[in-house]
């Protein structure tokens, strides 16, 4: 499979893409972690919206098991969900599950998401009838985001230098 570096400038102009075929505002953000973290933030910024939720959705055990259903480690309480327009931020959309359901709890929350995502791989869909609602670009590749660079395509850290001491100030 082909992998394909993202740089921080390509990222903006993903996230660029994704503000311009947005239509009205959104109350609140949530974030998918990890990789939507970062994207989510950034969109926070931008559309200065304040309130930045987290969800953790989990498919697969730390042992490589495939789960049938989701665990959801950390999701918000419904109160704050209910009556929103919820941006749903994640990296990419690779099957869909974990936004399809993260989707489903919002609605059964009383909550009005839509879903954002750097990459879309339609090809990989398990659901071809759905997609997010915004997206940065369509791909097939393996993409590595700056904010990634220095692990393993299974997530480990690579070996690499220490990271330099920040200077202390005086005060």
């Amino acid at each position: 499979m082909r992998k394909e570096y993202m740089t921080w400038s390509e990222v903006e102009m993903l996230l660029e893409r994704i503000i311009g075929n947005m239509t009205h505002e959104y109350d609140l953000i949530l974030a998918i972690t990890r990789g939507g973290i970062v994207p989510a933030g950034i969109l926070a910024e931008r559309l200065d919206i304040p309130h930045v939720l987290t969800a953790s959705v989990q498919f697969f055990s730390p042992e490589g098991f495939n789960f049938d259903w989701p665990v959801f480690l950390m999701f918000p309480d419904e109160n704050l969900l209910k009556g929103q327009r919820i941006l749903v931020v994640d990296d990419l959309w690779v099957g869909g599950r974990t936004m399809i359901n993260v989707k489903e709890r919002i609605e059964g929350a009383g909550g009005f998401p839509e879903l954002a995502v750097l990459h879309f791989k339609p090809s990989h869909s398990r659901y071809p009838e759905l997609a997010p609602d915004f997206y940065g670009a369509i791909t097939d590749a393996w993409i590595v985001y700056p904010w990634e660079l220095g692990r393993t395509s299974s997530g480990e850290q690579l070996p690499g230098p220490p990271p330099s001491p920040e200077p202390m100030g005086t005060n």
